[in-house]
C-alpha cells in the first residue's frame, strides 16, 4: 500500500485499481439491455457507433456519433455505448495499425516505414521550417491513408454490428412482450 496526503493534511491508503474485464463487459451488456426503443433504432444507433468508433477520428468520435444519430433519428445512447466498447485504450493500437495497413493497400508508398524513418532523419538534421513543411506533407498523407483504411474497415464493422444487435434487441423485446403477457394473465 502507498500512502498519500489528503487536502486536509490527514494520511490515507491508496488502494490498487482492480481492472475486471468481465465485470466491465457485463456492465455495458446490462446497459444495452435496458435501453428502450425499437430494435431498428437501437441496432442502427449501435451500427453507427461501431462504424465511427473503428475509424481513426479519435477526438471527434462523440461529435460525429451525435451528429449522425440525430440526422438518422436513431438511438444516440446505444451508439455511444457500442463506440465505447469498440474504441477504448486497449483497442487503439490494433485499430490504427489495421487502418494503416488497409489504407496502405489502397495508397501504397504514401506512408510506409522507410518514409517514416526518412522523415525522422530529416527532422533531426534539417532546420525548423523544413521540418514543419516535411511534417505537414506527412500529415496529409497519413490522414489520407488512415482515413481511407478506417472508412473501408467501418463499412463491414457497421453492417455486422447492425445484424448482430438487431437480433439482440429483437430477442430482448420479444422476452419483454412474453413476460408482460404472462404477468397479465
Amino acid at each position: 500500500m502507498r500512502w498519500y496526503r489528503r487536502r486536509n493534511g490527514t494520511r490515507a491508503k491508496r488502494e490498487p485499481v482492480n481492472l475486471d474485464l468481465r465485470r466491465t463487459i457485463r456492465y455495458y451488456f446490462i446497459r444495452l439491455k435496458r435501453l428502450q426503443g425499437t430494435p431498428y433504432s437501437l441496432a442502427m444507433g449501435s451500427a453507427i457507433g461501431a462504424a465511427i468508433a473503428i475509424t481513426p477520428t479519435l477526438p471527434l468520435h462523440t461529435v460525429l456519433i451525435v451528429c449522425f444519430t440525430l440526422a438518422f433519428r436513431v438511438n444516440t445512447i446505444a451508439a455511444i455505448i457500442v463506440a465505447t466498447l469498440i474504441s477504448n485504450p486497449m483497442t487503439f493500437l490494433p485499430q490504427y495499425w489495421l487502418a494503416w495497413w488497409i489504407g496502405n493497400f489502397f495508397f501504397p508508398g504514401r506512408l510506409d516505414w522507410q518514409r517514416l524513418k526518412s522523415v525522422l532523419d530529416l527532422l533531426l538534421h534539417e532546420g525548423m521550417m523544413d521540418s514543419l513543411q516535411t511534417l505537414s506533407h506527412l500529415g496529409l498523407d497519413a490522414a489520407l491513408v488512415l482515413l481511407t483504411g478506417g472508412v473501408v474497415l467501418a463499412i463491414p464493422v457497421g453492417c455486422i454490428t447492425y445484424v448482430l444487435t438487431y437480433r439482440f434487441f429483437e430477442n430482448i423485446q420479444q422476452r419483454r412482450r412474453n413476460r408482460h403477457l404472462l404477468n397479465n394473465r
